[in-house]
């Protein structure tokens, strides 16, 4: 069965009516050509979506991603996304509120965010092409890790330190077929990062 979409964290979720509705703009700006370019979307059997966008938002610490299973959706809006508000990666949980639950990758991205306060933006995709043609190639994740997981979150930190992540600020994730992630001080930044590969293909 395909390992992909599943939270694997213990999630506490206050249902809320919808979070910041400007910054859900933002995200369904650049979102939009992600899902455009096939880069989010949903796999039809079994249907599990993929792919996610967050920003920092609200206090600091807090930031407003994805839903869960929300790659179907062609037009986002502020429904379609989860503010995290607290998160303990050594317990391997997580706090969120809004009309959805965050994203299975939103401890990843948690840990992504505490590294740097310069990261103010992560974008995480799926193409296999992209990922059998930069698999080591770029910075990448050990194989063995999977997805969603406190292992991802520690080695994402590994990379920052010990990799050109940090420089290029885009990784590929070794034990996640198909996964990439790109971080930047804006959503554009790392947006386009992502969608650059899709423009100029390595030779």
């Amino acid at each position: 069965m395909l390992d992909e979409g599943y939270i694997k964290y213990r999630i506490h979720w206050s249902p809320k009516p919808a979070p910041d509705v400007a910054a859900a703009k933002q995200l369904e700006e650049w979102r939009r050509p992600l899902f455009v370019a096939g880069l989010i979307g949903q796999y039809d059997d079994p249907p599990i979506g993929f792919g996610n966008v967050s920003i920092r938002c609200g206090e600091p610490g807090q930031f407003l991603i994805t839903g869960t299973q929300t790659g179907h959706v062609a037009y986002s809006n502020a429904a379609h996304y989860s503010l995290v508000t607290d998160y303990d990666i050594a317990a391997n949980e997580l706090s969120c509120s809004g009309p959805v639950q965050a994203s299975s990758e939103a401890l990843t991205h948690a840990a992504i965010y505490e590294m740097d306060p310069a990261i103010n933006a992560i974008v995480h995709v799926h193409s296999q092409s992209l990922w059998d043609r930069y698999v080591n190639i770029l910075p990448t994740t050990h194989p063995d890790i999977a997805y969603g997981t406190p292992e991802m979150a520690h080695e994402f930190e590994r990379l920052y330190r010990e990799s050109g992540f940090r420089s290029q600020g885009i990784a590929v994730m070794g034990g996640h077929a198909e996964g990439l992630l790109s971080i930047g001080a804006t959503l554009e930044l790392a947006a386009t990062k992502i969608l650059a590969l899709t423009r100029h293909p390595r030779d």
